[in-house]
């Protein structure tokens, strides 16, 4: 859209436009600093740009920062899931309880893998899987339970790992939007099960595509290894086997050395963000009354800042709010509808009414931006527009 079509555009809605001197503000923004751009100038220069010596030390620091356990780095967060899955032992047949409320990668794995989405709610509050539900949706087909940690408030760890204990059922965590959060002071990932990480741009750091699997034992980072490239055993004298099929998930060199540099920035970025969001809270004007986040600066990353907006009171809906803040130069996302309303879970028996919590949150939730490069006006300049709009459209 044009400046002039914005303001006209502004005009019609009763709300400024952007001012001409003010930048784009997007959702997010990956940092990535010159030191880093230089490191992915010198593996290309190097001739070895696939997985390699990089891919291996990130794989090393990755381990480090978890405290020691194994980590396989791979092609994508969705990747590591898939692999979770199937060090897991899930299978044809078997049920995964997970949540409603997450990027449509955490239910597409368990179809794609033979196996069934058990969705149940959200704690309304948390706006993460509801523990409680999840011990009454286990059965005897039950092989996992795979909680997502929602814009970068972890789950409880401490009743799910006591619910995981009671049945005999593997966790896979759905670490994907976590990185660097942490349960009663330990950092999520150095302990626990399986824990899959995404290092997509959007997240709080980044390989540009990439994430990681964290695993128990040789034995299980060894079988990872396998299946991220093909099945393929590598024996003495250049032999190979394969006794399982394997995929195509390495993480090459390239994406290695931005995760590197991003790793090493990994705990300032985040301690940007809590500064940030502490702004948020501050600066936002309470009486639109939008639902703000849990206010939780002991564990979340906070990867994302989100808001509920107040529907029932808008004589507008999501899509024309959105809209209404990108001709003010701002940009916002919906993360994330409830999927078990898309068709691909409708036909396996899902439906509206079932899961009210995460279909009422899934239909009114807009992340607002939050990156480690924004300054504190840009929060002041976020929070005056979502007031402007809400003002202007209250019905």
């Amino acid at each position: 859209m044009s400046s002039r079509a914005a303001s006209r555009a502004g005009s019609r809605s009763g709300v400024a436009s952007r001012p001409a001197d003010a930048p784009y503000l997007p959702f997010t923004r990956p940092s990535i600093d010159e030191a880093t751009i230089e490191a992915v100038a010198e593996v290309l220069r190097s001739g070895w740009i696939t997985t390699g010596p990089k891919a291996k030390a990130l794989e090393t620091a990755l381990s480090d920062y978890f405290g020691g356990r194994p980590v396989r780095a791979l092609a994508s967060g969705t990747g590591a899931l898939e692999l979770a899955l199937e060090v897991a032992g899930v299978a044809p047949g078997d049920e995964v309880i997970t949540t409603p409320l997450s990027w449509v990668a955490t239910a597409n794995v368990v179809v794609r893998a033979g196996a069934r989405p058990v969705f149940v709610d959200i704690d309304p509050t948390t706006r993460n899987i509801e523990l409680a539900l999840a011990e009454r949706a286990v059965t005897r087909k039950t092989r996992a339970i795979l909680p997502v940690d929602l814009a970068g408030l972890p789950v409880d760890r401490d009743a799910l790992y006591a619910l995981a204990e009671r049945h005999s059922i593997r966790v896979i965590e759905d670490a994907a939007q976590s990185m660097g959060a942490t349960w009663n002071g330990r950092r999520i990932g150095s302990f626990g099960d399986l824990v899959a990480v995404s290092f997509h741009p959007n997240k709080n750091m980044t390989t540009t595509e990439g994430g990681c699997l964290v695993v128990n034992d040789d034995a299980e980072a060894t079988l990872v290894e396998r299946l991220r490239l093909q099945g393929v055993i590598r024996l003495p004298g250049g032999e190979q086997e394969v006794e399982r099929a394997g995929a195509k998930l390495n993480l090459t060199d390239v994406a290695a050395a931005i995760g590197l540099g991003q790793l090493a920035q990994l705990d300032a970025f985040n301690a940007r963000r809590r500064e940030l969001a502490r702004r948020y809270f501050e600066r936002f004007d309470r009486t639109v009354e939008c639902a703000l986040p849990p206010e939780d600066f002991a564990n979340s990353n906070w990867h994302m800042f989100q808001i509920l907006l107040p529907l029932e009171r808008m004589s507008i809906g999501r899509g024309e709010f959105i809209q209404r803040l990108h001709e003010r130069g701002i940009g916002s996302g919906v993360h994330y509808p409830a999927m078990h309303l898309f068709k691909l879970y409708r036909a396996m028996g899902y439906g509206p009414g079932q899961f009210p919590h995460a279909e009422r949150v899934g239909a009114s939730i807009l992340t607002l931006p939050l990156f480690p490069a924004m300054v504190d006006a840009d929060v002041e300049r976020v929070c005056v527009a979502v007031r402007d709009i809400l003002r202007t459209c209250k019905r």
